[in-house]
């Protein structure tokens, strides 16, 4: 057995780090967290300094019975988990449940995986920092918290089965925010006018700094300039430069990778994370711009060895959160002579992602010569103007150009930047066009996945190893969607001017189209909403930064994490308790009007299966007349949803025909729009309109959906037409009443099983199992689920 047994977080990174270490190292993985609180009620202690009770998951137990024999063979235990406060936390959790001892315990600590600096870390040990897992502590308790106490008041408030968390509900609120921003703008047209002067390699643009709110101005403008004379009034030529980013830092990983590769940012990480157990790439997880004067003296040399010494230029980059530690290092490659990697697509382009804004942080400036030319008109007062640039060293844009979000872009005059001939003051110039075309102002920008993270970390909220959870979760707790939606045609005005004539005429252009953007769903607006109105201090984005700020002083050990959490909690359980007891059912429900025929009042609101618009009032006995329900479309909200759009709602479900003597239905069901016929339902796609299926389409729908099951369909037995052998996802499977059976390995030909076999396996099922993949009853997990409604109300009142 060897001496030292040194355990990380994941078995790839043990994998290299064992190519690093000589045979007196075992070199193990305790995949992640080998612990965390117990489920139930009693996690956390209140009266007790919020004394937290720990369990091994079952799925860990095997792992924590090895690292324990292990531990007890070994001289020396090495524990070298992340160097963050997650990792230490890991530490201190593998410290505490292998019942080590400290003198023969080593804490360790590196950036990258190499073998330089594994060898260095092993000769700088160190303890366990407990400041960082008291941190990581106060995070988990206090989560734990509001978790367990906020959700019980959603189930109650505003619908079964909600949950609420600390840094997700500040997203959501940014989302929703946003959101109703963008609804209650009003988009303003104004003409804007370029000009086109001279012809070929000598034609560039000039535009008008001012904008004409009406045609007529702008039609004015055109007339005028009708014979004018165009000169070349003033021309300025000036350097300028421009400088490179800075090295990667989590967030701007995540902005950048989703810019320029179109990666989510859970994927961004998840690749990353690849590349660091690599040991391609230094810790992913960091808020540091700093590079070590290891690095950059690599850095020099593969730039001065690639590109020359005058592409060079020596940079420190400071971090303006006061929070980041500087000892860590931005993300970049462990070896700089690596410009690229072997290895799969995603993770190839993200290294060289990395690489390149790395080495480009290094380099000399972009040098440009900028001009600007004003040109007079001889019959007006206004100038247009022309603004050229030419680089004259590309310095750091030989490797890399930083991206900005595609909403910041095309902001810029037509021509800005671009190349202008020879030209010379007091110049008479040859006008080929001018044009006033209308232009539409826009609203504020959805948030991307990336933009969110910026926006998450401008207000200090959260830190590098929550942006990926955060923005997963709300999405997975179906808060908000990530999706595109088409636009809408617009038509837009085009006034043109050449030689002595105008023309008029009237385009169209495509507008509100949005490519994975966040939009809240209803329920998020709602479940916003109630916190807004009875929890401010969650969703306040000051009262969550400033939280940030606690965390970060326990960390530096200025602060007592129970104290901190003391402060927190005694306000914050009263406000539970208060709107438990005061506090009325929030639905979103707004009035819609009044419907035409009936006279009835119309409303929208939030319900048990989602959002639907309600004609009539809930009867007070059963001698009236029950209301009529629609259920809100997929793009509608009950927020936006109008009186006629609502009515349109009520048109299904719609008779389309008779088909095989049966009558063909679409109607909208709790899943989307759908076809009925002969106790079958076919989904209607997506691009088709319910109210718009024809009975033709309908029967190809029918008619797919009946190849697609007969392809599924492996064999029916006339014993019992409810049990069949299936074709699935994951291979053949018995399809048996409600029970989805595993088909055993031994049986290689699904044809060959009889009803009797069939019968067997399902009878060999557990009796509470219900549908779910192999008959694993993947909802039967949901009673369990459901159980803890009960503990958390009971946490709430004993606290």
């Amino acid at each position: 057995m060897a001496k030292n047994l040194l355990i990380v977080e994941s078995p790839a990174k043990a994998k290299t780090i064992e190519g690093y270490l000589g045979k007196d190292f075992t070199v193990k993985s305790s995949y992640g967290h080998i612990r965390d609180l117990v489920k139930s009620e009693d996690a956390i202690d209140i009266n007790n300094n919020f004394s937290q009770r720990y369990e091994v998951p079952a799925d860990k137990k095997h792992i924590v019975s090895e690292l324990k024999k292990l531990a007890k063979e070994a001289d020396i235990v090495w524990l070298a988990s992340d160097e963050d406060r997650e990792g230490e936390a890991i530490s201190w959790h593998l410290f505490e449940t292998l019942g080590l001892k400290e003198p023969d315990t080593r804490r360790i600590v590196f950036h990258e995986i190499t073998k330089p600096a594994i060898m260095k870390a092993i000769e700088n040990p160190r303890k366990i920092d407990y400041n960082l897992v008291n941190a990581q502590q106060a995070r988990r308790v206090l989560d734990r918290l509001v978790g367990f106490e906020l959700s019980p008041v959603l189930w109650k408030k505003v619908k079964p089965s909600l949950s609420a968390g600390r840094v997700q509900s500040v997203a959501v609120r940014l989302i929703v925010d946003r959101e109703r921003e963008v609804n209650k703008f009003t988009a303003e047209a104004a003409f804007k006018i370029v000009a086109l002067f001279g012809k070929g390699r000598d034609a560039f643009k000039a535009e008008l700094p001012e904008r004409f709110t009406k045609q007529e101005d702008a039609e004015k403008f055109l007339q005028d300039c009708i014979q004018a004379i165009f000169e070349i009034k003033s021309l300025e030529t000036r350097p300028t430069k421009r400088s490179p980013a800075a090295p990667f830092t989590t967030s701007t990983l995540q902005q950048e990778a989703s810019r320029k590769l179109g990666y989510s940012v859970a994927r961004t990480m998840q690749v990353a994370q690849r590349l660091y157990e690599s040991g391609y790439i230094t810790y992913m997880r960091t808020d540091s711009l700093n590079l070590s004067d290891t690095a950059l003296n690599a850095a020099q040399q593969e730039i001065t060895s690639a590109y020359g010494d005058k592409y060079h230029q020596h940079r420190k980059y400071k971090t303006k959160n006061a929070s980041a530690q500087e000892a860590h290092e931005a993300i970049r490659p462990t070896y700089f002579n690596n410009h690229t990697i072997d290895g799969e697509s995603n993770e190839k382009r993200l290294y060289e992602l990395i690489w390149k804004r790395a080495i480009a942080s290094q380099m000399s400036e972009a040098q440009f010569e900028k001009t600007v030319a004003k040109i007079s008109i001889s019959t007006r007062k206004e100038d247009l103007v022309a603004n050229g640039e030419v680089m004259k060293f590309d310095g750091f844009l030989k490797v890399y150009l930083e991206s900005s979000d595609e909403d910041e872009d095309n902001q810029t005059a037509d021509g800005e930047n671009a190349i202008l001939p020879p030209l010379t003051k007091g110049q008479k110039l040859d006008l080929q066009e001018l044009s006033a075309t209308e232009r539409y102002s826009r609203p504020p920008a959805r948030y991307t996945e990336a933009s969110l993270v910026k926006k998450l970390e401008e207000l200090g909220i959260g830190r590098p190893s929550t942006y990926a959870p955060t923005i997963s979760t709300i999405q997975n707790r179906g808060y908000v969607v990530k999706e595109e939606r088409e636009g809408r045609q617009r038509n837009f005005r085009v006034l043109t001017l050449k030689g002595d004539n105008i023309s008029k005429e009237t385009k169209t252009e495509n507008t509100g189209a949005e490519r994975n953007k966040l939009f809240p769903t209803d329920i998020g607006a709602v479940v916003n909403d109630f916190l807004v109105q009875h929890f401010k201090g969650i969703v306040d984005f000051n009262f969550t930064a400033g939280v940030e700020k606690q965390f970060d002083e326990i960390a530096q050990g200025l602060q007592d994490w129970t104290k901190m959490i003391r402060t927190f909690y005694d306000p914050f359980h009263k406000d539970v308790q208060n709107t438990i007891e005061t506090a009325d059912k929030a639905t979103g429900e707004r009035e819609l009007g009044v419907h035409p025929e009936s006279g009835k009042k119309m409303s929208v609101r939030i319900g048990r299966y989602g959002p639907f618009v309600q004609v009539g009032e809930n009867p007070s006995d059963e001698s009236e007349e029950k209301p009529l329900y629609a259920s809100l479309r997929t793009g509608q909200s009950i927020e936006t949803i109008s009186l006629e759009e609502a009515l349109e709602l009520f048109k299904l479900p719609k008779i389309l025909g008779d088909y095989e003597g049966k009558v063909m239905k679409v109607a909208i069901g709790r899943f989307g729009p759908y076809i009925s016929h002969n106790s079958a339902f076919v989904s209607v796609p997506k691009e088709i309109d319910p109210l718009d299926v024809t009975e033709e389409q309908a029967i190809e729908l029918i008619e797919a959906k009946r190849k697609k099951d007969a392809e599924r369909l492996i064999k029916s037995f006339p014993e019992d037409e409810t049990v069949k052998v299936l074709n699935g996802r994951w291979g053949p499977y018995i399809e048996f009443g409600k029970l989805n059976v595993k088909i055993p390995k031994d049986i290689t030909d699904p044809t060959t099983l009889t009803y009797e076999q069939c019968k067997a396996l399902a009878d060999a099922m557990p009796k509470d199992a219900k549908k779910g993949r192999f008959g694993k009853a993947a909802p039967a997990a949901k009673p369990a689920a459901k159980k803890a409604p009960a503990k958390k109300k009971t946490v709430a009142k004993k606290k």
